[in-house]
């Protein structure tokens, strides 16, 4: 091997080890957090696209989890939030953990991606740009990914809460 090889595979040991730590610390937080509320669930903690990403989910039923997701999501955002701050404040450094509840946002990903795709084809045989509409960051970067796997390019537009979506005919 050679010295940057080396170097490279080291870097990334360290960062597959510092996203697993965020996993832990993200973990204890939410087991605190499903003790203080009563409620039932496991914890999943894996690493996804160089980010930690931790699953709340249950075997008994996902319908009291579902309070912890809210309408549209405002509660899991809320959370995930929360949650990244824990991390932040054991690590010190910015954390761009993914927290799912009860495959709320497994579920909200797929559905996103079939619109992406639909609006990518609506681009492209319309020859105009498609406005979707406003978005989480999270759905939009869903979106974009739908849209770029279909060959076309997208662009977020506007201010946050009504930032969205626009699909661009090549």
């Amino acid at each position: 091997m050679t010295e940057g090889t080396t170097s490279a595979a080291a870097e990334g040991a360290d960062t597959l080890t510092r996203l697993e730590q965020e996993g832990e610390i993200a973990a204890d937080y939410l087991e605190g957090l499903l003790d203080i509320a009563d409620l039932d669930g496991d914890i999943d903690m894996d690493v996804e696209a160089d980010r930690a990403s931790v699953s709340i989910i249950s075997d008994a039923g996902t319908r009291d989890l579902l309070k912890l997701v809210g309408r549209d999501g405002e509660v899991l955002e809320a959370l995930q939030e929360l949650t990244r701050l824990a991390v932040h404040r054991e690590t010190g450094d910015r954390s761009r953990l993914m927290l799912d509840i009860a495959g709320y946002r497994a579920n909200k990903r797929a559905e996103l991606t079939e619109l992406g795709s639909k609006a990518a084809t609506d681009a492209k045989n319309s020859g105009e740009p498609v406005k979707m509409q406003p978005m989480t960051p999270f759905e939009r970067k869903v979106v974009h990914d739908a849209v770029k796997a279909a060959g076309l390019r997208s662009e977020s537009e506007g201010e946050e809460p009504q930032r969205f979506v626009i699909v661009l005919p090549n």
